[in-house]
């Protein structure tokens, strides 16, 4: 089979950095257009969907995918709308997955990764959605997933109510005019996207583990988690952490699985600083907390910033021990000493692939 590269969707075409968004599973190109960073309306900005996701359609109905060639056919895209130039890969949960499995695959493509929310194992221990596990349920799994996708974007109040939990603070702005018109977007593009399709990417996620991959990667990383993320384990995300080289880890209180929407303000600082170390916003930073949190910033030469962000940054790569539960400290204003529970599944242990979980 032959996966035809993703269409765009440009959020920006100023001149500057080079960025590509990728949403989360069950969601649109269109998300981001409320919620990108703020530093990508400053560049060059393109958002794909998923594959199977509408525009990105398979060539049949429910067409297995493969890991190489969805990086072929991403790794055309970039080629075609940015002439092969390096690029970030800004990843929300399965955007991140992706991100992580290009920057594996083509790091001549990728100049640092930023995943919100991100995983390396399509199937994690954590809050697994009751249609993706029936995919698994031979012959009446496939139908009874597609029963709950169509039911699920049926109306716009159930695709709403059928979110919520992907937040920590129900009062957040996710529930505000402009989130809710976001939404609506999104949903018309998933009214018009087979479930077949779906169910194939699904499949292709949890059958694709890249924790082996990831320390060999050098590229820049910056992780920014959730503390309450209720649908990607906090612990399996600095698990990651653990294992990349050369990441950052940024924990955000009061926030589940969605920090672009729950803590915009603070996660576009963060970005800015990350890309960009000489912006006005990295210098405010630098001059704001350089006697408590000196240095922002180390010496080592690269493509991308190196910023260290030793206020928000809770474990330094190498202290993460994924065999333990976490205890988060925060910063002022980032909300309270919390003990994490990383959401077990209920399920059968030789159902969760426990070798790959990297927990």
């Amino acid at each position: 089979m032959t996966l035809l590269p993703p269409p765009a969707e440009w959020i920006s075409k100023k001149p500057g950095q080079n960025f590509v968004l990728l949403h989360g599973m069950a969601m649109a190109p269109a998300f981001w257009t409320v919620f990108a960073p703020e530093v990508t309306r400053r560049g060059r900005t393109v958002a794909y969907p998923l594959p199977g996701h509408h525009p990105w359609s398979l060539p049949e109905p429910g067409t297995p995918i493969t890991a190489d060639e969805v990086v072929e056919a991403m790794a055309q895209a970039i080629g075609r709308d940015f002439a092969s130039e390096p690029v970030t890969l800004i990843g929300h949960s399965t955007g991140g997955f992706l991100s992580l499995l290009l920057a594996a695959r083509r790091p001549d493509l990728v100049r640092s990764v930023i995943l919100l929310g991100g995983f390396a194992c399509g199937r994690f221990e954590g809050k697994e959605r009751f249609a993706a596990r029936m995919l698994r349920v031979p012959r009446v799994g496939p139908y009874v997933f597609r029963h709950f996708f169509k039911r699920w974007i049926s109306t716009r109040e159930q695709f709403r109510w059928g979110s919520i939990e992907c937040v920590y603070d129900k009062s957040c702005p996710w529930e505000d005019d402009r989130a809710a018109d976001a939404m609506e977007m999104v949903r018309s593009h998933l009214l018009r996207t087979r479930p077949e399709d779906v169910a194939a990417c699904v499949h292709f996620m949890s059958s694709t583990s890249i924790l082996g991959d990831l320390p060999k990667m050098t590229l820049p990383v910056l992780n920014l988690v959730g503390v309450h993320d209720g649908i990607v384990p906090p612990a399996h995300q600095l698990r990651l952490s653990k294992l990349l080289p050369r990441a950052q880890t940024v924990l955000f209180g009061d926030c589940g699985h969605l920090v672009m929407v729950e803590q915009k303000r603070q996660m576009d600082k963060v970005i800015a600083g990350f890309v960009d170390p000489h912006s006005s916003v990295a210098r405010a930073l630098r001059g704001r907390w350089a006697e408590r949190f000196a240095p922002l910033f180390d010496d080592t030469p690269t493509g991308a910033s190196s910023i260290r962000l030793p206020g928000l940054e809770q474990f330094l790569s190498g202290d993460v021990e994924g065999t333990r539960l976490p205890s988060f400290a925060f910063p002022v204003g980032e909300g309270i000493h919390v003990e994490h529970n990383s959401n077990r599944h209920r399920h059968p242990a030789v159902d969760r692939r426990t070798p790959q979980l990297g927990l």
